[in-house]
């Protein structure tokens, strides 16, 4: 079996990957009244609800260890061979995490499989070069993310029956993840920050350096600002990240 991706890359996660509370408002909402629930691809256990019956599936050792004592228990085990006998739990939840699986179709399956319910928080891969990041420093990352994740309309026909919602990303969002910082341009400039992003970790680090270092002379120039300034007046924008919800 290969070494799952986070046993590489996921050393320090938790620096700067904690829940954003609106979104995880967003996700505790579209679960619902779900007693039972199951999270697939869980990593250190961000957005797991409180309350419910809850099972964590994650197959990278350094994820698991960094989660907080005494949360939801983990199983080491993959989103495409879940170890629970068919319709274990009301709801089975994935959050940013289809892009690392090896095959998504399969660990879609193996939700519906194990679950009544799929609540799926992901980001458009159709849309994701929309955002100033990857239009203009990193389109690499565009390229790297749709060879590795379907767009929302492919996983919504897959799933068939399921609604999709926007997830508007706030100013001063807590998670780390790719867009967070679409109105806190510095920040893309400390690696701490880039090592909990996959689309950095996984490019080729001499294409990294070359697209902050753009980045980092048009912040002093000013080019930037006047490209994209105007995003410092908003409060929240639409990324591309999307929540899908079977019905």
């Amino acid at each position: 079996m290969p070494q799952p991706l986070y046993d590489q890359i996921g050393r320090r996660y938790t620096l700067t990957r904690r829940p954003d509370p609106r979104i995880a408002a967003a996700i505790v909402d579209a679960l619902g009244d779900a007693p039972t629930v199951v999270n697939v691809g869980a990593g250190t256990g961000a957005y797991e609800p409180v309350g419910p019956s809850l099972v964590a599936v994650e197959p990278s050792w350094q994820m698991i260890r960094q989660r907080a004592a005494g949360t939801t228990p983990v199983i080491q085990a993959s989103a495409e061979a879940l170890p629970f006998r068919t319709g274990t739990f009301d709801a089975a939840l994935a959050v940013l995490t289809l892009h690392h699986w090896a095959d998504w179709r399969a660990g879609l399956d193996e939700m519906k499989r194990v679950a009544n319910r799929l609540v799926v928080f992901t980001f458009d891969t159709s849309a994701v070069g929309n955002f100033w990041l990857t239009e203009a420093y990193f389109p690499e990352i565009v390229e790297l993310y749709r060879g590795r994740c379907p767009s929302v309309a492919e996983m919504a026909h897959y799933l068939d029956d399921c609604r999709v919602d926007r997830v508007p990303i706030p100013h001063d969002c807590v998670d780390g993840f790719l867009g967070a910082f679409w109105r806190r341009p510095e920040a893309y400039l400390d690696p701490r920050v880039r090592a909990g992003i996959s689309g950095f970790a996984l490019l080729d680090q001499d294409v990294v350096a070359r697209g902050i270092a753009r980045l980092e002379l048009d912040l002093e120039s000013g080019a930037w600002e006047r490209r994209f300034g105007n995003l410092r007046s908003l409060d929240a924008i639409d990324v591309c990240y999307r929540l899908l919800v079977t019905i």
